[in-house]
């Protein structure tokens, strides 16, 4: 079965943005990309900071409403949309609710060969990454870092702790391609 879907999950700054983009690269044939950050900055201003959007405490923990919930919905099924039409999709999230999240995305995503690649990244990294990005509430790297993936079984797991975008994006292209993984 062709993989027409590759999901990665992992915390804020751990690394799946750079990912996606060397996966684009590595992957034979073009692959769209969507991330949940488009999709939040895509949220009209009224949901952003509000009790059915989505907010974004002082200590970096995030909440959702059922606005935020049924626009998303609608987001996961227009992606599935397109890859149910052709196109290679890369989707970036952020499982917040674990196990539940992805459970949203599997109804979405219903008959398509998906890849489910989990993207860790040690907390302390993580922060440090979201002290030079300057566009993150302080302590969301490190309070996501590990709840993203309780519950989680993923098909490939990558680390950036230590591991560069593009080697990690090999490693999943292989997956994809059926070729034998990079040397690690």
């Amino acid at each position: 079965m062709t993989t027409q879907v590759i999901v990665l999950n992992g915390g804020s700054s751990s690394g799946k943005s750079g990912i996606v983009r060397c996966l684009q690269e590595v992957l034979p044939g073009p692959w769209m990309a969507f991330g949940v950050d488009s999709f939040v900055e895509a949220l009209p201003a009224k949901l952003q900071g509000s009790e059915g959007g989505i907010t974004f405490a002082a200590d970096g923990g995030v909440s959702v409403g059922a606005e935020f919930r049924a626009l998303e919905a609608t987001w996961t099924e227009g992606i599935a949309a397109m890859a149910r039409a052709g196109a290679g999709i890369v989707v970036d999230d952020v499982f917040l609710g674990g196990a539940a999240s992805r459970q949203r995305w599997e109804k979405a995503l219903a008959g398509l060969t998906v890849l489910w690649v989990g993207v860790r990244c040690d907390a302390e990294v993580a922060a440090g990454r979201e002290i030079a990005r300057g566009d993150r509430v302080k302590g969301m790297a490190a309070s996501q870092a590990l709840v993203v993936h309780e519950g989680m079984s993923y098909d490939v797991e990558v680390d950036t702790t230590h591991t560069e975008s593009l080697e990690c994006a090999r490693v999943i292209a292989a997956r994809v391609t059926g070729a034998p993984s990079p040397p690690g």
